[in-house]
């Protein structure tokens, strides 16, 4: 079956951008002149997604403004005569159809994607989440679905990280390979020490629809949280089903810390032919002040 729905969790704090995200949601933030959310969408539709589930919380309205229409701001520069912006803001409230549920209560990623089940329905969906971006040129997303429809089970997008970073992410532990394809032994979350890889887990999953039921059977754990990666685990063992790790081509970016942030900003501005000279000056000047 096609893979047609996205999940997008966005109820989260944003702590780590204070005070800046004390009034404005943290996928609000801009990468050059796009909010971070963005970006994550357009990745979506360009793999062939047709319709976007946030899951948001308090004083998240702002996405769902940025996806809808915005008449009078049309009508404002339809009279400017600015035909660039025009085509480029309704070109954004077309990109997808965008639906979207409220996590009333902060429990976890597991229990984040858990708030989309009926939304989503009887049918595999992909989670994306807003701190990891991918520039490649096969969308993540799409990479991911591909190799979705040749294994027909669960897929994590990955990407090797140095030894030393292992602590940070949920790692795999493989079973056997096949090119940048690996089926999944089992999965631990941040392991302290004794890592069984360095194949990280980024924020990017194909899920079959029976991962609400392993959600619902996954107990809570630190924080009273439910971890998506329980789930997996349990989906991993589960009669028929199975879990694949692919290894993402492309350039990956942690917006979720200020660093990550920043080179995000650095890269993708840097691909803008109208940017990039000028950036490259500016970006001399102050490292000639060292």
């Amino acid at each position: 079956m096609k893979v047609r729905k996205a999940v997008i969790p966005v109820a989260g704090l944003g702590t780590r951008f204070l005070p800046a995200t004390k009034s404005v949601a943290k996928e609000m933030l801009p990468i050059v002149d796009r909010p971070t959310i963005h970006y994550i969408v357009e990745e979506a539709a360009q793999a062939g997604i047709e319709n976007i589930i946030f899951v948001t919380a308090s004083g998240k309205h702002a996405i769902e403004d940025y996806f809808d229409r915005s008449v009078e701001l049309e009508i404002a520069l339809e009279k400017k005569g600015d035909e660039g912006r025009l085509k480029l803001i309704k070109d954004i409230s077309e990109m997808v159809q965008v639906n979207s549920v409220r996590q009333k209560t902060p429990l976890g990623l597991g229990h984040a994607v858990l708030c989309a089940k009926d939304l989503v329905g009887n049918e595999p969906f992909v989670v994306l989440l807003g701190d990891d971006m991918v520039r490649a040129e096969v969308p993540a997303t799409r990479q991911l679905a591909d190799a979705y429809e040749k294994t027909q089970r669960a897929v994590l997008g990955t990407f090797r990280v140095p030894d030393e970073d292992t602590h940070l992410y949920g790692i795999v532990d493989i079973e056997s390979s096949d090119g940048r394809l690996h089926k999944v032994a089992g999965m631990v979350e941040k392991p302290s020490e004794n890592s069984p890889s360095n194949l990280a887990i980024i924020g990017r999953y194909v899920l079959p629809p029976e991962i609400f039921e392993c959600i619902e059977r996954t107990p809570r754990g630190k924080g009273n949280e439910i971890q998506l990666t329980d789930a997996l685990n349990i989906l991993n063992e589960a009669e028929g089903q199975g879990v694949y790790a692919y290894e993402l081509e492309g350039e990956r970016f942690d917006a979720g810390n200020i660093i990550g942030f920043l080179e995000a900003n650095i890269g993708y501005a840097l691909e803008r032919e109208e940017l990039a000279g000028p950036l490259k000056d500016i970006l001399k000047k102050y490292l000639a002040r060292e």
